[in-house]
C-alpha cells in the first residue's frame, strides 16, 4: 500500500472513531465544526482573524460557523472600540457551559477509546498519537520567502535578537553585527524566507549572493515552540535551493559557540568548518558547504 492511500485509510478510521461524522458530535445538537470552535474560543476570547488562522478555514465558512452559534446564544461577536476592523468572538455563560460539557464528553470518548486495549496497547497509542500529532504539525508549516522588512519577518528578528541577547556570554547588540541592515537580503541581491504556523512567524533565515560566487547565510532561527519537529533543516535546504538557483556553488556561515544545536544541524546537514572568512564579532565557528 502506498503512502497517499494509508493516509487516506488512517483520516478515515479517525473521522470514524472521534464521531466527525455525525450531524450531533458528542450527542450534543451541533456538528463538529461548530463544537471545534467554540472550543478555540475559550474562556478568554478570540480574535476573529486569529480564530481563522488558529482553525485554517476560509473567512465565509468561519462567519456561518459563527452566526449559527450566535443564533443559539453560544457566543457573542464584538468590534473593537480602537479599531473596528477588529472583531473578537466570545463565549456567552450559555456557550461556557455548553464548552464545559464537550469537555467532559470529549474525557468520556477518550476513555471509550483506551478501554478495550491492554495497557501495552494504549501506551503504544497514546505514543503514536503524539508523533502523529508532531508531524502533522510539521506539514502544516508553511515556508515562503518574504520582505525582510515586513511585519512576519521582523517578529522572528525580535524574537531571534532577543533569544542571542540572552544567549551569547556578552550579550548581543545589532549595530556590531556585521550584517545590521536585513533589508538587504531581497531580490536580486538575496533572499529571506520565513515559516509561519497558523498565521504565526515561527522560523526564518536570509541569505546575501555574494560575487565570488557563494552566498552568505544569516539569521537562522526556529522558536522554540516547534523545535524538534525539523523546521531548521527544511529552512536549510530551501535557503540551499534558492543558493543553487542564484548561481551559487557555495553557501558560507559563521556561528557563536554557545549556538551547540545550530553547529549540529550545519554538520549533518554536510557542512565542514573552516578558517575565519570575515571579522563578525560574535563568531567563533565559521562553515562552508559545497552546493
Amino acid at each position: 500500500m502506498d503512502m497517499v492511500e494509508e493516509i487516506r485509510r488512517f483520516n478515515r478510521t479517525v473521522t470514524q472513531r472521534v464521531g466527525a461524522l455525525n450531524d450531533a458530535y458528542l450527542s450534543r445538537d451541533r456538528p463538529l465544526g461548530q463544537a471545534r470552535v467554540l472550543w478555540e474560543i475559550g474562556p478568554d476570547g478570540c480574535d476573529v482573524r486569529a480564530l481563522r488562522a488558529r482553525l485554517d478555514v476560509d473567512s465565509g465558512y468561519l462567519s456561518r460557523l459563527l452566526r449559527a452559534l450566535e443564533g443559539d446564544g453560544l457566543v457573542a461577536v464584538e468590534r473593537s472600540d480602537g479599531d473596528g476592523r477588529v472583531r473578537t468572538a466570545r463565549l456567552t455563560k450559555t456557550g461556557l457551559a455548553e464548552r464545559e460539557t464537550l469537555d467532559s464528553r470529549s474525557d468520556e470518548l477518550a476513555a471509550s477509546i483506551l478501554a478495550p486495549l491492554s495497557e501495552r496497547q494504549r501506551t503504544r497509542l497514546v505514543a503514536a498519537m503524539a508523533e502523529v500529532s508532531r508531524l502533522l504539525v510539521a506539514s502544516t508549516v508553511d515556508v515562503a520567502a518574504t520582505d525582510p522588512r515586513g511585519a512576519a519577518a521582523e517578529e522572528c528578528l525580535r524574537a531571534y535578537f532577543a533569544e542571542i541577547g540572552e544567549r551569547f556570554e556578552n550579550g548581543f547588540e545589532h549595530d556590531r553585527s556585521l550584517m545590521p541592515d536585513e533589508a538587504a537580503m531581497t531580490p536580486p541581491a538575496g533572499v529571506f524566507l520565513v515559516a509561519t504556523l497558523h498565521g504565526d512567524a515561527v522560523g526564518c533565515g536570509g541569505l546575501l549572493f555574494e560575487d565570488n560566487d557563494s552566498a552568505y547565510l544569516k539569521r537562522m532561527w526556529v522558536s522554540s515552540s516547534v523545535r524538534g519537529l525539523g523546521l531548521g533543516r527544511r529552512l536549510l535546504a530551501e535557503l540551499e535551493w534558492h543558493a543553487a538557483a542564484s548561481g551559487a556553488r557555495t553557501v558560507r556561515l559563521e556561528t557563536n559557540r554557545t549556538l551547540t544545536e545550530a553547529m549540529g544541524l550545519y554538520r549533518a546537514a554536510g557542512y565542514r568548518e573552516v578558517e575565519p572568512f570575515n571579522a563578525e564579532p560574535y563568531a567563533h565557528h565559521w562553515f562552508e558547504k559545497q552546493l
